[in-house]
């Protein structure tokens, strides 16, 4: 397969004249739906001026997703090979209106999720159908942070054992109680923890999962992390509370 590269003149904060990484897409030949770059799709997720959706599976979107990206149930008797979304289960969320602009994405340039879907949507009569194929390995390498949801989370703490849970809160709520294993990074100390072995300094592909109070406050420490290149990095969007109920 041969694609290409595109890059034109931009930035995330639109004032840039020289091309960037920001503005790639990957320009395949002869697709059925046209590309949006990862400077598009922030401002897409930014303004909301289309609908967002994972085409991965529920249990993948829920683990790892891009923030603010919808899920959809899966076409019903489909192998997990050619696996799609059900364009009924989108109609369902546009509220049956098929002018309404939707942004695709799955795994990557080699992820064929999010064109079969964009092509079973066009066949639906949607009409304003786009794609981020470079998606969300691309997303976490150039932006950093990813969410996770409550499923997602519970499946992390059950079945990775060398993922770290961090805590964002402050020292004093995280020695009134926790969830057990989780490592107390509150947002001022993200540099001091590369250094007294909080957080995983031979591996930066380890799985990190900030929660906090509330969503705003793992995202921030979410994002500080990212910036420290660790690049599986996720933050719940939940309360403390709400993870606790179910991580004991």
């Amino acid at each position: 397969m041969v694609v290409g590269i595109a890059l034109t003149a931009g930035g995330f904060a639109g004032a840039q004249t020289v091309a960037t990484i920001m503005v790639a897409k990957l320009l395949e030949p002869n697709q059925k739906t046209a590309e949006v770059s990862t400077e598009e799709l922030g401002r897409i997720l930014a303004d909301g001026s289309a609908i967002v959706f994972d085409a991965r599976p529920h249990l993948e979107w829920a683990i790892s997703h891009i923030p603010g990206a919808n899920n959809a149930a899966p076409k019903p008797g489909v192998p997990m090979s050619q696996y799609v979304s059900d364009v009924n289960e989108i109609l369902r969320v546009v509220n049956g209106d098929k002018t309404r602009p939707i942004v695709l994405y799955c795994n990557g340039p080699f992820c064929g999720k999010s064109k079969r879907l964009g092509e079973e949507l066009l066949a639906a009569g949607f009409t304003n159908v786009r794609r981020y194929q470079l998606g969300a390995p691309t997303w976490r390498a150039l932006v950093g942070y990813m969410e996770i949801e409550l499923d997602g989370a519970l499946y992390v703490y059950r079945n990775d054992k060398t993922a770290v849970f961090v805590d964002a809160r402050s020292s004093e709520e995280f020695k009134a109680g926790s969830i057990p294993g989780a490592k107390n990074i509150p947002l001022t100390e993200v540099k001091a923890a590369k250094d007294d072995g909080r957080l995983p300094m031979e591996d930066h592909n380890t799985r990190i999962i900030v929660f906090g109070k509330d969503s705003a406050q793992a995202r921030a420490v979410a994002e500080a992390i990212a910036r420290e290149a660790f690049h599986n990095v996720t933050y719940f969007v939940g309360t403390f509370s709400t993870l606790r109920s179910v991580i004991k």
